[in-house]
């Protein structure tokens, strides 16, 4: 599938590959699970990124148009498992 991920022109290159990374986790989520921890690390390293509420959810929708994968399920999954928890999301919950 090719499509491109949402980024922000303020940002550095190494903010737009760790924006990316986040992203494949996202991909991850939905295409065969990533460890939780793994994906809370992603989310954490994003947050620092984009730390705004409202341009969090700019980005998701930017992202679910483009690739048909939403974030928040994956998001949600993740701060209420466990340690050691693989987050999966059911392809049923994709667009």
């Amino acid at each position: 599938m090719e499509y491109s991920y949402p980024f922000s022109i303020d940002w550095s290159t190494e903010e737009i590959v760790d924006v990316i990374k986040f992203f494949e986790g996202i991909e991850q989520a939905y295409e065969k699970g990533i460890k939780r921890e793994t994906m809370m690390a992603k989310y954490r390293r994003f947050k620092e990124i984009v730390p705004s509420q409202a341009e969090e959810k700019t980005i998701f929708r930017e992202f679910e148009e483009a690739s048909g994968y939403v974030s928040y399920p994956v998001i949600k999954q993740t701060k209420e498992a466990p340690d050691g928890t693989t987050i999966k999301i059911a392809p049923k919950q994709r667009r």
